[in-house]
């Protein structure tokens, strides 16, 4: 039944494996196969667009075919900046290479300069008279329209990201006025405005004729700087966002609760006395620090907090126990909980699965995975969503541990094996790789794969289904069994996002971010390859394929019950199944 370790899917632990495994050996840097690549060096102009072959062996048609093919491998932030606005079209299409180009800078940009730097350079193409003293007036048009291209380009990219960024807030406002300033010198730049101003959610009421030096409309610059449609106050985003709020039964079992930062106690408490079956008039939620403080929360207090976590814990307790306080006590109760889950449809509960995976996975920024590899900001609030994903995973597996677990009857016991192997194997038809693991590894779990009576009576046809799901959890040759088989899945997927990290961590650890003070642009293009699978498995919506009618079922899968003390599972195991 594969390994018997307990695989928590932590992000600062993944990246330290992988750091380690990397001092250990020498591993091959990454490459990928373009023939023909262009340096960027700000020293020498005769130099400065230099190529090579990746391989000396190729035959000359070859080469003659694939002559304009290159990456940018190094250069300066300024150059490659300059080199991409160069090879920028106007038309709608921009060719293969460019596109990739434009697409990686904007993925990456943030590791080598920081968007107040982006932001004036922007600004200073956009607005110098002349380029490299040699500029023809008629092209000072086209390279205005090419910057407000790649502005264009950045902002459909990046959506809601630049709304906490001042920077960028006030370089669009900027930009947004010259625009509206060089319009009537240059009425080309009106298509220009008009898509700057369906972008940032303006409508246009005015001609061109009012954009003159002498008619600008100061008026309508002042309303969008207080309308911002776009641009939401910074508090708003946070009052939105949402986390998983644990709300502990005992002191190793708990409620995963997905609600908003604003959300209040009651809110809260309603969630977790479905979730147990208690009367919510009957319960009330304490917080306990890890100094040992208690505060009851009121109904309208608010429960979450970033820094909850660190403080101490949420609590669910019983009214009638109130002088004292304390959690709910391990008893048989707590273990008759599991039986639910026998009486639910597995292609249904595994859609639930899906679905709720989907919110979350669908919710990710690419962006968010280089912030994860290089830590730039140092803070979590720019991974949030991935995080809540990687959460998910790991409350899945313990989710499945507890659930077996916590079945005394070892009857049951088998039905509810049986029943996770069927929805694992739903999720691998549903595309949901993200779950599909975490089921597997809740399932060679140590607690749970110890369990040899259990075992024993699984009926042959559901142990060879089993070896089969767990075959693609092989990591062997670089997981070349999960892969060829994700490869094969038509989008919309979930892959299995721990992996997809460490492919990107892979290649940053594996790469220079500078070679002699150059930005290694071909390692940001990989990593920007790498990442772009989001992309790719987003290409269609699943939709909402959960049944309207199964509220209950969705109610139990969006609200795990989970013991996350790998001791307390042992204990649990060797209760149901002592040692001989």
């Amino acid at each position: 039944m594969g390994s018997s370790r307990l695989r928590v899917f932590d992000p600062h632990l993944e990246r330290k494996d992988s750091a380690a495994a990397l001092s250990d050996r020498e591993l091959p840097l990454p490459t990928f196969d373009v023939p023909y690549f262009k340096y960027i060096d700000e020293e020498d102009e005769d130099d400065e667009w230099s190529s090579r072959s990746q391989s000396s062996t190729e035959d000359d048609s070859v080469d003659s075919l694939l002559s304009d093919r290159y990456v940018v491998v190094s250069g300066t932030p300024e150059k490659i900046l300059e080199h991409l606005l160069n090879d920028l079209h106007l038309e709608e299409v921009q060719d293969k290479e460019t596109e990739t180009l434009l697409d990686d800078f904007l993925l990456t940009y943030t590791v080598f300069m920081t968007t107040d730097d982006l932001c004036q350079a922007l600004l200073r193409h956009y607005s110098a008279k002349k380029y490299q003293g040699k500029e023809e007036n008629s092209d000072v048009p086209r390279r205005k329209r090419k910057v407000l291209h790649l502005v264009s380009q950045w902002i459909a990219l990046y959506k809601d990201w630049l709304h906490e960024d001042e920077h960028s807030k006030m370089f669009l406002k900027t930009i947004y006025r010259n625009v509206l300033d060089d319009v009537y010198e240059y009425p080309i730049l009106e298509k220009e405005l008009k898509e700057f101003q369906k972008i940032l959610g303006m409508h246009r009421r005015h001609t061109v004729d009012e954009y003159s030096p002498q008619k600008k409309n100061k008026a309508l610059f002042h309303q969008f700087s207080l309308k911002e449609n776009w641009l939401q106050h910074r508090g708003t985003v946070t009052e939105t966002e949402e986390i998983f709020c644990h709300v502990y039964i005992t002191e190793h079992s708990y409620v995963s609760v997905k609600a908003k930062v604003s959300s209040i106690a009651q809110e809260i408490l309603k969630v977790v006395a479905e979730k147990i079956q208690y009367a919510e008039e009957d319960l009330a939620l304490v917080a306990i620090t890890f100094s040992g403080e208690k505060h009851e929360l009121q109904p309208n207090d608010l429960v979450i907090s970033k820094s909850l976590e660190a403080s101490g814990r949420i609590y669910v307790y019983r009214k009638d126990l109130a002088d004292t306080l304390n959690p709910f006590a391990e008893n048989e109760e707590s273990q008759q909980r599991s039986m639910r889950i026998l009486g639910m449809n597995t292609w249904d509960l595994a859609l639930e699965l899906m679905n709720f995976d989907w919110s979350l996975f669908n919710s990710i920024h690419e962006q968010e995975l280089i912030y994860f590899t290089f830590s730039r900001q140092g803070s979590g609030e720019h991974t949030a969503n991935l995080s809540l994903l990687l959460q998910r995973c790991n409350e899945v597996q313990l989710w499945v541990a507890t659930e077996i677990l916590l079945c005394s009857q070892l009857g049951k016991r088998v039905q509810l094996v049986k029943k996770f192997i069927k929805i694992a194997a739903h999720c691998k038809a549903q595309r949901n790789l993200n779950s599909f693991f975490a089921i597997v590894m809740g399932l060679n779990t140590a607690s749970v794969s110890r369990l040899s009576q259990t075992w024993e009576k699984i009926p042959g046809k559901f142990k060879k289904l089993f070896s089969e799901l767990e075959s693609l959890t092989d990591p062997s040759l670089n997981h070349k069994a999960y892969r060829d088989a994700f490869k094969k899945m038509k989008p919309p997927k979930i892959p299995f996002m721990p992996l997809l990290l460490k492919d990107v961590t892979f290649i940053h650890e594996g790469n220079k971010t500078f070679l002699d003070n150059l930005v290694n642009f071909e390692k940001l293009h990989m990593i920007a390859d790498t990442v772009r699978t989001l992309r790719h498995c987003r290409t269609n919506q699943f939709g909402d394929l959960s049944p309207k009618e199964h509220q209950e079922l969705k109610s139990y899968v969006n609200h795990l019950y989970v013991i996350d003390s790998q001791q307390a599972l042992f204990e649990l195991s060797h209760r149901i199944e002592p040692r001989v």
